[in-house]
């Protein structure tokens, strides 16, 4: 798999200023770590986001959104927000900021 390289740099850009970030390549794309914690990241054209198990219904509920399915079982707590979902900066940020707010509130790795 490979991952859109403009929509990475438009998440470092947005993220450039937040405590204990990380990048690491993992599920073919580029995930975006808070003190080890996955919080989004970016695969083929997906931004994938993780908004934790309780937000996961309400975040699927949204247009263009679904399952993190890359292996053929979803993965509960991350979604899949096609590019429609993200195509400006505004709509971008929200999205980063529900990954942040989850994993914040999680122990660092």
């Amino acid at each position: 798999m490979t991952f859109n390289e403009v929509t990475a740099m438009q998440i470092r850009s947005a993220m450039q200023n937040t405590p204990g970030l990380s990048e690491r390549h993992m599920f073919g794309g580029v995930a975006f770590m808070l003190e080890g914690n996955m919080c989004c990241g970016v695969i083929e054209d997906n931004l994938v986001v993780r908004v934790g198990p309780d937000a996961y219904e309400g975040a699927l509920r949204e247009p263009h959104t679904r399952p993190m399915d890359f292996t053929g079982h979803p993965l509960r707590g991350f979604v899949y927000v096609d590019r429609d979902g993200f195509n400006n900066d505004v709509a971008l940020k929200q999205w980063i900021e529900r990954g942040v707010n989850f994993v914040r509130t999680l122990p660092p790795k």
